[in-house]
């Protein structure tokens, strides 16, 4: 059996690793000032870093049913005899509930599986899958491991300003306000696909010494690290070499956010995803290669 995988744009995953693994990227949509872009194509990580600085309207959307059916049909028409569907938390986006009614229609076999993450925490589940597929596993198994992956993955991060959030919906006015009053730092956590406050403390200093040491606590065993950012990459860098020193037997990696997540978060943003490895199946050659440092 051929099993094709399927994500979207918020995993972030490096140009190269989609194409050497054949992962078909369906994008979500930035909405800036009033014109729409699909992110990763038609708008960049700078473009968006700029409009939040300038308070620009913006907004995202979730890619349609149909657009997520016509990449089934593309897959199945080219071999695929089924597909692992994975995407971005069901709590912060809709792209999963597009997924859920795109497999109705699909015309093989097209399982849908909630990350409960975002960025790398989508990602590492993608590539894991695109590996397992390489080696001949079939959709269910693919389907179980990502789920497993998914309940013990952790992404810690730290944002410059809860405002960003709050326009996004994703935390109530009241925290946000709380939030900026007392120019407190807040630290957030994805708890079970929902973005949920953690700690909070009075430096940003403080704020990033937190991050190196949470992810810390949570890399036990084998892990993939990855450092993300918006227009913040000295910072990630810096973070990224601490984690390198603390946990040697990872594999840590930095990433721009995109405009999706990056209209959310806001410039300044750092998070940390920790995902545990519960065991990979032997591949043909579809394996994950840190790319190099992204720019600011």
């Amino acid at each position: 059996m051929s099993v094709a995988i399927v994500t979207d744009s918020t995993a972030y995953l490096p140009a190269a690793v989609a194409r050497d693994t054949g992962v078909v990227v369906v994008p979500l949509q930035v909405v800036v000032g009033g014109r729409a872009f699909d992110e990763g194509v038609d708008i960049d990580s700078r473009a968006i870093a700029a409009a939040l600085r300038t308070w620009t309207p913006v907004t995202t959307s979730r890619p349609s049913p149909q657009a997520l059916l016509d990449a089934y049909t593309r897959l199945a028409d080219g071999g695929a005899d089924a597909i692992v569907s994975m995407h971005i938390s069901a709590g912060i986006s809709g792209t999963h509930e597009s997924a859920v009614l795109a497999a109705r229609d699909s015309p093989v076999p097209t399982t849908v599986v909630d990350s409960r993450s975002l960025g790398m925490g989508l990602g590492f589940l993608v590539i894991e899958a695109a590996a397992s597929a390489a080696a001949g596993h079939d959709a269910d198994d693919i389907a179980v491991a990502a789920r497993r992956r998914a309940e013990v993955t952790r992404t810690f991060f730290y944002v410059a300003t809860l405002e960003h959030l709050r326009r996004g919906g994703r935390i109530g006015p009241a925290a946000a306000l709380l939030g900026s009053a007392l120019a407190i730092k807040p630290l957030l956590v994805l708890q079970d696909g929902h973005i949920a406050p953690l700690e909070k403390v009075r430096t940003s200093t403080r704020a990033l010494a937190r991050l190196e040491e949470l992810a810390i606590a949570a890399a036990v065993g084998r892990v993939d690290v990855a450092v993300h950012h918006l227009d913040a990459s000295d910072a990630a860098e810096r973070l990224a070499g601490r984690l390198r020193t603390a946990l040697p037997g990872a594999e840590v990696v930095v990433g721009e956010v995109g405009a999706v997540v990056g209209a959310h978060v806001g410039p300044g943003m750092l998070a940390v995803v920790v995902s545990p490895r519960l065991g990979r199946p032997a591949s043909t050659g579809a394996r994950f290669v840190p790319p190099s440092t992204t720019r600011g």
